[in-house]
């Protein structure tokens, strides 16, 4: 045991830790076990302040003996994210095991020396409880900036200095700032950031160590080798590459450079043989070619193992749902590794999970299997509740059923839609036990918090979406010689410092609220129930950069007219927006900076609304309101252009027969669904309507699925009739042209309204300008019939023939954009809906429950753009599925669904029904209100109003 005399280590002394045995995490409450008789070993462990300290253990105690005499020695409480490691007898490093006797372990103990260091990193640092564990976190971070393992530019590796610096000797002295740095060396190029780490230590006058620590782990977690080990392996073709397993799954690096990330939920099997480590993946339905089993060549058999061993061992601590039955042992004899988690291990796992909270993600566990042969395997099975496998090629999962498919079929049997994902059924996937009353207990109660929490969650996935252009398509295209220099310089000077500006943002943001749920106030006094101060220091900020969000529709025009004439980067940009990660279209990405100021006018409006006038933060959020309505007034008429420009872009994509979409003066109105007559009677066909024309298309039977323009109706002089009496067709009427006239159906009373109601609206319009445009109009098509001949009302899908040889050279193009959702739903979507629901963005955590399904899955939910992104956590690159809202209605559940839970709704669309529940009666709401904007259309006379510079 450790000697009585001996001082408590370094972070006992500086957190006041009581001088007692401590209490081990795995059963919280209870002291390390008794000693196993025996002879006593002594066992030397290096702490991570680099101080040691000598434990006598029985020959006998297993692992976790020594380890909860260590966890006993620290007083720490949250002791399962660290591990103890050390040299074995062949030179490799390994983890100590919990569950084996210690010397059989460590052949030589008296020159052997374990370092207790972190083995676990959770994806948000906010899941550790303890300061303690932060702390030593923190060390961690130090330690791994120290000996190279923690690569990153030298401004980020300059901040981390500047926070372990503040940590250490407090607030900024410049002389005993610069006698620290010449002293102790944190980053090996320290000498050359000398002046960058003063800079940014002046800026920490009053961060207290704890806070200190808070601010390292915040930036350190951001960094793409945060918590990784690289064990080094080639590929296929001998290229040196570096394995690494993290929370989320399998990572390949080539360097220090992630090249690429199996998220565990792809994951099928994890496997060894000798040298070889294989990664065999579940079957993509949307990809016909991918490769499902991917092969690595390691240093050794043992390097393999050892790999092998962390990567089931990371899995079960954050992907752990259930504990498994244990299973029987061979009478005679095993084959394969020795290596398994006992029942009592999973047992204390899942105990961890309960307690800690750290994961949602929880709905697999690894089994290690013996086969009859050499190989090492372990599968990841599915947890659902008849542990059902995953379905096969030919079958999915909808609502809970398994249901055939033929090849290229989609779950309602017709072609295959854009609108079905595999990750939107119940395949898969395990629900997550009710949340616990406790757990709400826990944190404040308060409308304000909320509020609060919704500019959090937003602004997270504001800043993902900045990255988009200052990350990705920095990397993508911005070294291209296709980008000019003035292009390059015009789009990245003008969003990296808005970028910068929101990381700051964010980072007071998530500090507020960690104090207002008292997570990280253990040190600091004063109210921190509130957020208008936060609001109304970071806006005043924010109206600096006023010039560089007007630059941002100047850098869109000029990516466009760059694009014309460069068919290079007019590719490269293509390429970009099919990457997983650009999963809205690109140019919307250039409108987010406008779009969220109206995000933060909205919530400091209900913020206002709900203090009373007496309140403290009332005047910070009042103040702050009139701030960002004086921003929004003054870049309103920028964004409704750049909206509309947008708009044409996009459709520009989705059509094929037209020149040039976006020509000067153009507004878009109004996009749908409409039936034309026709000789061959009703057809079903895309509408387009602008302030000058009606174009009606039909979908391409491509690859790229665009809508090829059969048609034009210029709207000067027009008129409209509704004729159902006359042809006898439910919610029909007629378009008389000068030249020619067309009868459509709609499919609605209501669809039909709003049609009839914004072509004569365009109408108007139309005749107030005097035809101007007719004669640029006639020369946009590439359609060559003539007026007559368009009108001789013999179209069908036959005609798209002789176009498809053209259409088929096109480049392939997503299918699930709002004119797809529109096609397959049947239904229409107008100007006014995009801006609302791009105006109403909302982000949080959601559970979600199938029709069918028994459980509630948690999930990470973006929505915007008429849609619901889906991931796992807000860290996620992209999103794992979406879910288009065109056409579903949203209800609450009724008493014959059973579903007695608070703040759910219900989103359905014919067979298909989802159910979400949400923390809050606030968040209720406003997830109520915002999917509301996406599924309920608006007039044209708010279309009208929000061209008029609002009165704040």
């Amino acid at each position: 045991m450790v000697e009585p005399e001996e001082r408590p280590s370094v972070a006992g002394q500086r957190l006041g830790a009581p001088e007692s045995m401590g209490i081990s995490t795995l059963e919280p409450g209870q002291r390390p076990p008794t000693m196993p008789p025996g002879r006593q070993v002594s066992i030397r462990v290096q702490m991570l302040d680099d101080t040691q300290e000598v434990f006598e253990v029985s020959q006998r105690a297993p692992g976790k003996v020594l380890f909860d005499l260590v966890c006993a020695h620290l007083n720490l409480i949250e002791g399962d994210y660290f591990g103890l490691e050390f040299q074995d007898q062949r030179k490799m490093t390994v983890w100590l095991d919990l569950l084996k006797p210690t010397l059989k372990q460590i052949r030589r103990p008296k020159n052997t020396i374990l370092r207790f260091v972190v083995k676990f990193f959770p994806p948000d640092h906010s899941q550790l409880l303890e300061e303690l564990t932060r702390y030593l976190f923190a060390l961690q971070i130090k330690h791994d900036l120290a000996c190279g393992r923690l690569t990153c530019n030298e401004s980020s590796a300059a901040l981390l200095v500047s926070h372990i610096v503040q940590s250490e000797i407090g607030d900024f002295d410049e002389v005993q700032c610069k006698q620290h740095l010449l002293n102790n060396k944190y980053i090996p190029e320290q000498d050359a950031l000398m002046d960058k780490i003063i800079e940014y230590h002046r800026k920490h006058v009053g961060q207290t160590p704890a806070e200190s620590d808070y601010q390292l782990l915040e930036i350190a977690r951001r960094l793409e080798m945060y918590g990784v080990r690289l064990y080094p392996a080639k590929d296929r073709e001998g290229t040196k590459l570096s394995l690494a397993v993290a929370h989320s799954g399998v990572l390949v690096f080539q360097g220090h450079t992630k090249i690429n990330a199996f998220n565990w939920s792809k994951v099928r099997k994890l496997s060894f043989k000798r040298k070889r480590f294989l990664i065999k993946l579940r079957p993509d339905l949307n990809q016909s070619n991918c490769q499902d089993t991917l092969e690595f060549m390691m240093g050794s058999r043992d390097c393999c193992k050892v790999f092998w061993k962390i990567c089931v061992e990371y899995h079960a601590f954050f992907r752990l749902f259930e504990e498994p039955k244990p299973k029987p042992k061979p009478v005679l004899f095993t084959r394969g590794s020795s290596f398994r988690f006992s029942e009592t291990f999973y047992a204390k796992i899942y105990q961890i999970l309960n307690l800690v909270k750290r994961s949602p993600w929880k709905n697999s566990l690894l089994i290690i299997s013996n086969p009859p042969s050499s190989e090492n395997t372990v599968k990841s099975i599915s947890r659902s509740p008849q542990h059902s496998e995953s379905p096969s090629a030919g079958q999915v999962m909808v609502n809970g059923q398994k249901q055939s498919l033929s090849l290229g079929q989609s779950p309602d049997r017709r072609q295959p839609s854009p609108l079905t994902s595999p990750l939107l059924t119940d395949a898969g996937f395990v629900r997550t036990d009710d949340e616990d009353e406790v757990r709400r207990k826990r944190f404040p109660t308060d409308k304000a918090y909320f509020i609060a929490k919704e500019l959090l969650t937003t602004e997270r996935t504001y800043l993902k979406d900045l990255e988009v252009i200052t990350v990705s398509f920095q990397k993508c295209v911005g070294k291209d010689e296709a980008m000019p220099d003035s292009l390059r310089n015009l789009i990245f000077a003008n969003f990296e410092p808005v970028y910068k500006f929101h990381e700051t943002f964010l980072n007071d943001v998530e500090q507020r609220l960690a104090q207002w749920e008292g997570r990280s106030n253990a040190h600091i006094k004063g109210d921190y129930q509130r957020v208008g101060d936060v609001m109304l220091k970071n806006i005043q900020g924010l109206k600096l950069l006023t010039a560089h969000l007007q630059k941002h529709s100047e850098a869109l025009l000029e990516l466009e007219r760059t694009c014309r004439s460069s068919r290079r980067l007019e590719g490269l940009c293509r390429d970009f927006e099919l990457q997983k990660l650009c999963y809205l279209p690109l140019n919307i990405f250039f409108l987010r900076p406008l779009h969220r100021l109206m995000h933060y006018k909205q919530i400091l409006e209900r913020l206002c609304k709900h203090y009373p006038p007496t309140h403290a933060d009332f005047r910070d959020s009042r103040a702050a309101l009139a701030d960002i309505s004086e921003m929004v007034v003054q870049l309103h008429g920028t964004l409704i252009k750049m909206e509309n420009f947008q708009k044409l872009l996009e459709l520009k994509k989705d059509l094929t027969g037209v020149e040039d979409l976006a020509i000067p003066g153009r507004e878009f109105i109004r996009l749908g669904c409409l039936s034309k007559l026709s000789g061959k009677g009703l057809q079903q066909r895309m509408f387009f309507l602008f302030n000058d024309v009606l174009m009606y298309t039909s979908r391409g039977m491509t690859a790229s699925n665009q809508f090829k323009v059969n048609g034009q109706l210029p709207l000067y002089g027009m008129t409209i009739r509704e004729s159902e009496d006359e042809w006898g067709v439910p919610h029909s009427f007629t378009l008389f042209g000068q030249r020619q006239s067309v009868v459509v159906a709609a499919s609605s009373a209501s669809e039909m309204e709003k049609w009839v109601e914004d072509i004569k609206m365009a109408i108007e319009l139309a005749d107030k300008c005097n035809g101007s445009s007719a004669e640029i109009l006639s020369s946009s098509f590439t359609d060559s019939k003539s007026p007559e001949e368009s009108s001789a009302d013999q179209e069908s899908e036959d005609d798209l023939s002789a176009s498809r040889t053209s259409l088929e050279r096109q480049t392939p193009h997503r299918g699930n954009t709002t004119v797809h959702v529109c096609w397959h739903r049947n239904t229409s979507v107008s100007m006014v809906d995009f801006s609302v629901a791009l105006e109403n963005q909302l982000s949080g955590n959601l559970l979600r429950k199938f029709k069918n399904s028994n459980g509630w899955q948690k999930l990470w939910v973006v929505f915007t753009n008429f849609s619901l992104f889906f991931y796992k956590t807000h860290q996620d690159e992209f999103p794992l599925a979406s879910l288009p809202l065109l056409g579903y209605s949203i209800t609450v559940p009724s008493e014959s669904e059973n579903i007695h839970k608070d703040y759910v709704f219900k989103l359905h669309f014919k067979s298909h029904v989802y159910y979400f529940r949400s923390e809050s009666e606030y968040s209720f709401e406003r997830w109520m209100e915002v999917i509301r904007s996406a599924t309920c259309s608006s007039s044209h006379i708010r279309s009208l109003s929000r061209k008029e510079p609002h009165v704040y």
